[in-house]
């Protein structure tokens, strides 16, 4: 999708897919056949550059052809580089601008509380944006308001867009940091398909509390030239690089 459309991102998008494929394949109440199901849980993706992930994994859930990937970031599209809710049944939320996921997550969140409904709300958002201030406005009221239906994964592969974390804006100590905003936090392997199950199937971690998954990832997980290098935020893979890119990717499926 990204090499053929010319878009960029794979990077982000290759650390969040074991996350997504576990959300969709066996944790959130959805239903491709009725995408504004009631009683569906809301997913929101805060990164919204790694929207190419999504894609893929609504169109491999059922919620359109998955044929229709192929014009992802082509001149008219509705599939945009970063993830748009317009004509595509699935996705809640249009986003890019970093850090203002969590705050619409909350919100929804909240009104799924006063209404007395039961669907959780997931929040995926990156590393990088936690650098923003209105995340951490959204974090306090989260738990000011007890919003123990609202989980936020943290795709936690330490590199942000032009630079590692530690250089950038260093987060660590983090896990201290959501817990001083008085939220319940799991560590988890952001590619253990197991581990991710465990921790979805035991939220909330605190009743009470709204939960934060620290999700450790590889960025460009499954291409070994990708893994852990910043160059393959926005380098788009084509000639020899696809090839090989995707022999390994297959290779890591058998």
């Amino acid at each position: 999708m990204t090499s053929r459309g010319g878009s960029s991102h794979i990077g982000a998008a290759l650390s969040i897919a074991d996350i997504l494929a576990v959300l969709y394949g066996s944790v959130m109440k959805h239903d491709p056949k009725s995408p504004r199901w009631e009683e569906r849980d809301r997913f929101i993706l805060s990164k919204g550059h790694a929207g190419a992930a999504v894609y893929a994994t609504l169109a491999e859930s059922g919620y359109f052809p998955v044929g229709d990937l192929a014009r992802h970031y082509e001149d008219g599209s509705v599939l945009s580089g970063h993830v748009s809710h317009k004509g595509i049944p699935g996705v809640e939320l249009s986003t890019g601008s970093l850090g203002h996921g969590l705050g619409v997550g909350t919100g929804i969140a909240k009104a799924l509380k006063l209404a007395g409904q039961a669907p959780r709300v997931y929040v995926l958002a990156s590393d990088g944006e936690c650098d923003e201030g209105t995340l951490w406005e959204a974090a306090l009221f989260a738990q000011h308001h007890g919003l123990d239906n609202l989980t936020l994964i943290v795709d936690y592969n330490k590199i942000q867009s032009l630079a590692p974390i530690a250089e950038t804006l260093a987060l660590e100590p983090f896990r201290q940091k959501w817990e001083s905003f008085n939220w319940a936090v799991t560590e988890v392997d952001g590619h253990d398909h197991a581990a991710l199950a465990a921790a979805f199937a035991g939220l909330p971690a605190v009743p009470g509390k709204p939960t934060a998954i620290i999700a450790h990832t590889v960025k460009g997980k499954g291409v070994s030239f990708m893994e852990n290098t910043v160059l393959w935020h926005y380098r788009t893979a084509r000639g020899e690089e696809f090839d090989r890119a995707l022999a390994e990717l297959e290779g890591g499926r058998r």
